[in-house]
Order: C-alpha cells, then structure tokens, then sequence
C-alpha cells in the first residue's frame, strides 16, 4: 500500500459541487439540503451579483429569460427564476454549521458576500472559502474578513513561476488554500505546500479511487458531483497525524 501522508486538517473538508446535484437540479436550496442531508461537510457553487446587488448562486453568469439569455448582473433579483437562490437563502434554508466553497464571479461581490455571511450569524463567516483563478484578485479579499478563506484556484499549467514560489507568494499574500484538479496534485506537491502551511484543495474527483488517492496523499479538502462517494470516502479516511 501507498504511505498516507497527513492532512493539515482534521479531518479533511469535502464540497458537493452544486449541492446534490445527481438528486436534485444543481444549484437549488433543494440540492443544496439534500447534500447536507447526505452528510457532505460543506457545499460548491459560483456566486454572482444580480442587478441590485445581491448575491445569487448560478453556475454561470448568464440566466434564460424568456427566449433570450442575459447577463444576471442585468436582471433584478425579483424577475430572476425562483430556482437560482440568493445566498441569504441558502443560509436561511441550511442554516450555518457546514463549510462553503464560492466561485466568486467579480470584485464587486465579495465584501457582499462577506456581508451577508457575517449577517447569517454563527458558523458562516468562519466556514466561508471564497475562490478565484487569479490570487492576487483573491489575496485582496483578505482584508474583508479575518474569520473567511480566500482560495486561488487554478491549474498547474497555469502557475508559470512554479508551484514553490506560488506557494511562497501565497503564504506571504494570506491567501490560505491552493485548489487544483485532481490529476495535479502528488504526494510531493501537497508536501511542499504544507510546507508553507497552504491548505491542498483538489477538484473534479468523481470516483471513490480518486478521492482515495487524494486523501492519501494529503490533501486537505476535496470538491465531488457525487456526495455519496465523498461521503463514504472521508468516513474512511483515518485521523491525521502530525508531520515529522
């Protein structure tokens, strides 16, 4: 058998993308209570601002409207579809004891989102993870909160400098988690972040051999369509234990 490497968290976090996204259509507060019902530790989804402000959970930045798809950020909360939840209702429906993952969409959404998290109350400003694909955009979110988490989420391909000075850069800027597909991440690479005591998020696995493997090589939070394999594999992931 493969040596287990520790996570830096105890346990390890796991999102369902979208909520249950196999059981009800994705990004609904249905969705989202099913996966917490399932017993997912946190859930995924991308955040965006409508026409007057609000924060709003969609997949993408566009919605249909009758024949036409528009922007949501030209679209009033009120004639938005009443299947896309604003997050003061996921907060509403969910309550706050579970961890959630945004794909934040612009700048201009994150201290709302922040806002809101602080009014929901008890756990949400501690279990917020608010992502980006540029880090330094992410590293900027750091002033917003001392109680959320800022994430760059990216790909290897993508880190030009290399993964020991983005892990440096990131430890410097506060940026606390690297989030990368699963296919990037080795034993070595969890290592040297650790090293550098940057959380190792992972993305799209969507079988339990791939969320083995993740876990066994250390990695701190894991991103899945399937809650029942997410599920399964963190109830049977052992308790870490610290590095030498």
């Amino acid at each position: 058998m493969p040596p287990r490497y520790p996570s830096l968290l105890d346990p390890p976090l796991g999102f369902a993308r979208r909520g249950a996204r196999g059981e009800a259509p994705e990004n609904t507060l249905e969705a989202f209570r099913r996966a917490l019902d399932l017993g997912a530790p946190g859930l995924e989804s991308h955040v965006w601002l409508c026409a007057d402000g609000e924060p709003v959970l969609h997949h993408e930045p566009m919605v249909r409207s009758g024949i036409r798809r528009r922007p949501l950020s030209e679209m009033p909360r009120s004639r938005l579809p009443p299947s896309i939840p604003s997050l003061a209702e996921v907060y509403a429906a969910c309550g706050t004891a579970f961890e959630l993952s945004l794909d934040v969409g612009d700048d201009a959404a994150a201290p709302l989102v922040v806002a809101v998290a602080r009014e929901a109350g008890g756990e949400a400003p501690g279990r917020l993870w608010l992502c980006s694909s540029d880090w330094q955009r992410a590293a900027s979110w750091r002033k917003l909160s001392s109680e959320a988490h800022v994430v760059d989420s990216t790909r290897m391909r993508r880190i030009a400098e290399g993964p020991e000075r983005r892990a440096s850069a990131l430890a410097a800027a506060g940026v606390d988690a690297v989030n990368l597909p699963e296919g990037d991440w080795t034993p070595g690479l969890t290592t040297l972040f650790h090293r550098f005591g940057r959380l190792a998020f992972a993305w799209g696995a969507q079988h339990r051999r791939q969320l083995d493997a993740l876990l066994t090589m250390g990695v701190d939070g894991v991103y899945s369509d399937h809650v029942d394999r997410l599920v399964e594999a963190l109830g049977n992931h052992p308790d870490s234990t610290p590095r030498e």
